[in-house]
């Protein structure tokens, strides 16, 4: 009796153990944990290293950028990066924002996630695209957190939170198959419910705008709505006359533009994303030499690679060398050029359609349109791929990293499209 009173007690002390071992399990597997980098010292030496020790290619043989990304051009950045640029001054700045780190789905989600001193303030959650980060966002986090402080009015505050995906900046690298935009858009989902956001809003460019889009579809009562930069609004139409290379003769001054703006896309524009999709593997050279790395970043579409090409030749606009190479640098430093790619490998396993088909959305959707995006969305298109058409603006000036490149007109677009949603 002794013996079994004894094997009964050490059973149910045990039984209390293992519940609260799993207790703990769960707990750390939600936790949300504050989060800091800082490179090692030896690892940026090591960068300006490689930069100057760059075997260049001969110059190209034409005089434009038909070619590729140009070798004066490549030649100014490296010797920027390699003597003048400074990594720990955008550090420090990333250092000083609130970021924290939590896992989903198995992959620990970095994040930044500032919220407005302001009563009422609207969560707002902002997708990067590739080849962007993070970086692409910090310069709009004050006007949308504390707008009183950049000319707006306490009720156009938002709680801003900026992930960076899975495969990108801080966030964990997967080591399993399956994350592809629709997964990355449930993890935003499960995000947002665990800052404890009862409503929210969601905003995106390039991959941000099919996660947006996608969570968009999966409409959590949560979401309130979404803001696009980069609208898929492409009829079908449209896409089978791109297809056979014959435009359509009845098309409006705006849609005439857009089809020869995704003309030149899809004829001369899209070998980064083809080489991603199909064999992201192969980019070796990106992961090993920071030239490689800049190059590839560089050259995504014609007009920001035309803004660039102005900036490291003396004439800023929009960017600066040190805003370009932030960005290029956090690829580098934590060694995302290769995870970052796979998740155009992911999306072509499963793709249906074009990137910018009309993917059927039926909440509040919100459009801004930049002149110098791959193609500038044509009103007539984003009035039939969202019936829910709450916003509809074309700007004057700004390209593919909308927020990065015109900060005061995205805060003031953001403002303007969720108006109604507060």
């Amino acid at each position: 009796m002794k013996n079994s009173k004894s094997i009964r007690v050490r059973l149910i002390a045990g039984l209390f153990i293992l519940q609260g071992a799993v207790v703990n399990a769960q707990t750390a597997d939600t936790a949300i944990q504050p989060f800091h980098f800082k490179v090692p010292e030896k690892t940026l030496v090591d960068l300006k290293h490689r930069i100057q020790a760059t075997q260049w290619p001969d110059r190209e043989v034409v005089k434009d950028e038909t070619q590729g990304v140009q070798l004066a051009t490549m030649k100014a950045l490296a010797k920027y990066w390699a003597t003048q640029y400074d990594w720990r001054k955008i550090e420090t700045k990333l250092n000083s924002l609130p970021q924290f780190v939590t896992k989903i789905d198995g992959v620990d989600i970095h994040f930044i996630h500032v919220r407005s001193k302001h009563k009422n303030a609207l969560p707002v959650i902002i997708t990067h695209g590739w080849p962007g980060s993070i970086i692409e966002q910090l310069k709009v986090i004050g006007p949308l957190t504390d707008p009183t402080a950049y000319g707006g009015k306490a009720e156009d505050a938002f709680d801003v939170v900026i992930p960076s995906i899975p495969g990108y900046g801080f966030s964990g690298k997967p080591d399993q198959l399956g994350w592809d935009p629709t997964r990355v858009a449930k993890a935003w989902i499960i995000l947002m419910k665990r800052l404890g956001y009862k409503k929210y809003v969601a905003q995106g460019g390039d991959w941000g705008n099919a996660i947006s889009e996608t969570m968009a579809l999966i409409a959590p009562p949560e979401l309130a709505g979404i803001h696009t930069n980069m609208a898929a609004t492409v009829p079908a139409e449209i896409s089978r006359a791109l297809a056979a290379g014959v435009a359509p003769a009845n098309l409006t001054a705006d849609e005439k533009n857009a089809y020869d703006q995704l003309d030149f896309f899809y004829k001369k524009g899209l070998g980064y994303a083809n080489e991603m999709g199909l064999r992201p593997q192969t980019l070796y050279g990106i992961a090993d030499s920071p030239v490689g790395l800049a190059g590839w970043i560089l050259d995504h579409d014609a007009r920001s690679y035309a803004l660039i090409a102005r900036v490291f030749d003396g004439k800023p606009e929009g960017l600066t060398k040190d805003d370009i190479l932030d960005n290029i640098t956090l690829y580098w430093v934590t060694n995302t050029a290769i995870s970052s790619a796979r998740l155009y490998w992911e999306t072509f396993q499963v793709a249906k359609g074009g990137f910018f088909d009309p993917r059927n959305i039926r909440i509040p959707v919100a459009v801004s349109v930049f002149p110098d995006e791959i193609y500038a969305a044509p009103k007539s298109w984003a009035e039939r791929a969202y019936p829910n058409l709450i916003h509809f603006n074309t700007l004057n000036k700004g390209g593919h990293f909308a927020a990065w490149e015109q900060p005061t007109a995205f805060t003031e677009e953001l403002r303007s499209s969720f108006k109604t949603l507060r």
